[in-house]
């Protein structure tokens, strides 16, 4: 089973200078590699897939240091957004190809494995640094996955994704 815990984040001002162009090259990497996708078929009638793009994306090049597992994350989520259309498509539901993302429909990014840590009141995100969080209950469970919305109205969050074992219980059956 997976619970969510769901923490507030402080950071500094330069901390959040570098969320904000976290967000900035994430989104620049989903649109990038959505109009190479279109392109793609549009040209040669041939479509792109997950994998071919992550192998793309190690060789672009920005001026703020993104986790690689951020990176590959975008362009899974841009992977299931192609395959909730084509899934669309075929089950003849009206499809609605994937969107380009403005500055205000893009908000969050995701370490999907590796590169975060909690330290007492810190959340250690890696290429950003410790940022102070507000930890109002105790975390239970080994954490998986960290996805950072970055909301301008309610503040930056966080969510801690913890897989957690369940007792099995013994059911009795009454005669």
């Amino acid at each position: 089973m997976r619970k969510s815990y769901k923490f507030r984040l402080y950071p500094t001002k330069e901390q959040e200078l570098v969320l904000v162009k976290t967000l900035d090259v994430c989104r620049y990497i989903y649109n990038e590699f959505l109009a190479d996708r279109r392109n793609a078929y549009d040209r040669c009638n041939q479509g792109l897939t997950t994998f071919d793009q992550i192998t793309q994306v190690k060789y672009l090049e920005f001026n703020t240091e993104v986790f690689s597992q951020i990176k590959q994350d975008i362009l899974r989520r841009l992977g299931k957004s192609f395959d909730a259309f084509f899934r669309r498509c075929r089950s003849g539901e009206t499809p609605g190809y994937p969107r380009f993302k403005g500055k205000d429909r893009y908000n969050s990014f995701t370490y999907p494995q590796s590169g975060f840590k909690i330290e007492g009141t810190k959340l250690k995100l890696s290429k950003i640094g410790n940022i102070k969080i507000k930890q109002h209950r105790e975390i239970e469970g080994r954490s998986r996955r960290v996805p950072s919305n970055m909301k301008p109205i309610s503040g930056m969050q966080c969510s801690l994704s913890i897989r957690v074992q369940i007792p099995k219980r013994s059911i009795r059956i009454h005669p």
